[in-house]
């Protein structure tokens, strides 16, 4: 089951490349009773934070493959809501301002004090509960969605969203009005350029609606508009 922030537990993603304080702070949040996954490189911390419902995300700023600035940048536009502490060994006021301006909610330098970042992690829980009071819930054509812990049900049924297929749902209902184009969502919710040919969208929306739809072959929720992408169809 996923962690919800609030709760006891939270499900946390540590980025940082040295592995011997990866692996420390890895003990030191499952110590705390958190559920926790580590990775050691920028690419990777992006695609998992996407495709996984994290509840915080520690990040190292001096990253292999994809420096923090930019995981921070593509994580918070597919999931603008989630709580990211960035972790650095720089301590210049213009590197804050950068990792603030960039997205991320708190800024820790190294060395830090275990108590310290705890605090700060708990803190920063509470900030993100008090500003979400009210659940990011959704219904249509007899499904509820609750886009804040990634899950789906239908006719008593749960099934668990991952946080891009919430990611895609959020955007097309914050603008239902309208039709969203491929390369929309490329820019919005995957945070890559809109230029890049590719059918990952398709290949999305086709995955999502097996999970949402009452039936995938004619959707009800997430409709085609020709020429165009992908529309809010249950308005």
């Amino acid at each position: 089951m996923n962690a919800v922030i609030g709760s006891d537990v939270m499900r946390v993603l540590i980025v940082e490349d040295e592995p011997v304080l990866r692996d420390g702070l890895v003990d030191l949040l499952r110590g705390a009773g958190h559920e926790v996954e580590a990775v050691g490189d920028g690419a990777s911390a992006a695609k998992l934070g996407v495709e996984k419902p994290f509840d915080m995300v520690l990040l190292d700023l001096m990253l292999p493959k994809l420096d923090g600035l930019e995981v921070c940048r593509r994580l918070k536009t597919a999931r603008p809501a989630l709580p990211i502490i960035m972790l650095t060994a720089r301590g210049a006021e213009e590197d804050k301002v950068r990792g603030l301006r960039t997205g991320a909610d708190d800024y820790v330098t190294k060395p830090f004090g275990v108590k310290e970042l705890l605090a700060r992690v708990e803190a920063l829980a509470r900030r993100a509960q008090a500003s979400h009071v009210d659940p990011e819930v959704i219904e249509a054509d007899g499904c509820a969605f609750d886009l804040g812990r990634c899950v789906a049900r239908r006719d008593g049924h749960e099934v668990v969203l991952t946080a891009r297929e919430a990611g895609i749902l959020r955007w097309m209902y914050r603008h239902r009005a309208r039709a969203v184009s491929r390369a929309e969502f490329l820019e919005q919710v995957w945070g890559v350029p809109g230029t890049l040919e590719t059918r990952t969208v398709d290949m999305a929306i086709a995955n999502l609606r097996q999970k949402i739809e009452r039936d995938p072959a004619h959707p009800k929720i997430v409709v085609s508009v020709k020429g165009v992408g992908y529309a809010w169809g249950a308005c």
